[in-house]
């Protein structure tokens, strides 16, 4: 019995061998979608670090947070905790009333950091749903262009048969494949990031509230001491 590893060799030579035989616009197909696999997966991979990180920070910067017994003391540490957005919002936020100790202008100081800090994370996003809308369409240019090659070489031989046609549709259809190839990943992992975004947009908007309370109630005990 023939072992995986040899199957997958004698299916990667049959590919390599169908693109070989493939025509010039082909190719030129399968290149594109070559370096449109390559842009999402460094996207892919890239975004996916940068989240984990936001998020294993974002978790040590809440238990910090909440832990402190002055805001002060959350503002001298909060650097090492940078990767997280939540750092951005508190920052904003914090700084903010020092300057004019007002709660509305504390609201808008940290709804303008989260914006900002979503759209720091959404950053480069769009190239995958490009990258997963586009390249079945590139594919399937690539296939009818090739099935079009393949029948007008029919008519040139005139053979009317299978046989004779097969090979330059199944080499027209690996294009269409590999347009498939390329978006599947990008959109799952568009869709994936996506709803991280979400969470990220809920996670800092239940943090702005969380420290708005704290400052108000800084504010009320300052004007009581007064």
């Amino acid at each position: 019995m023939m072992n995986i590893p040899l199957v997958c060799l004698f299916a990667v030579g049959e590919v390599v061998g169908l693109v070989e035989q493939s025509g010039l616009v082909a190719k030129a197909v399968l290149l594109i979608l070559l370096i449109f696999s390559v842009l999402s997966w460094s996207i892919i991979l890239s975004k996916w670090t940068s989240l984990r990180r936001a998020r294993t920070q974002s978790a040590r910067f809440l238990r910090a947070f909440r832990k402190a017994q002055r805001l002060q003391d959350v503002m001298a540490v909060s650097e090492q905790f940078k990767p997280s957005p939540l750092v951005s919002v508190f920052e904003n936020g914090f700084q903010e009333f020092r300057r004019r100790q007002s709660i509305v202008a504390v609201q808008r100081a940290t709804q303008i950091a989260s914006s900002e800090e979503l759209t720091r994370l959404e950053r480069r996003l769009p190239w995958l749903a490009t990258f997963g809308a586009v390249s079945p369409f590139i594919g399937l240019l690539g296939t009818v262009w090739g099935i079009i090659d393949a029948f007008q070489g029919l008519g040139n031989v005139g053979a009317a048969t299978l046989r004779a046609v097969a090979p330059g549709i199944s080499e027209a259809l690996i294009t269409t494949v590999a347009g498939l190839f390329t978006a599947i990943p990008a959109v799952i992992a568009y869709n994936q990031f996506t709803h991280h975004m979400r969470e990220f947009g809920a996670r800092m908007d239940d943090f702005s509230l969380e420290l708005l309370n704290l400052l108000e109630r800084a504010g009320s005990s300052s004007a009581e001491a007064r």
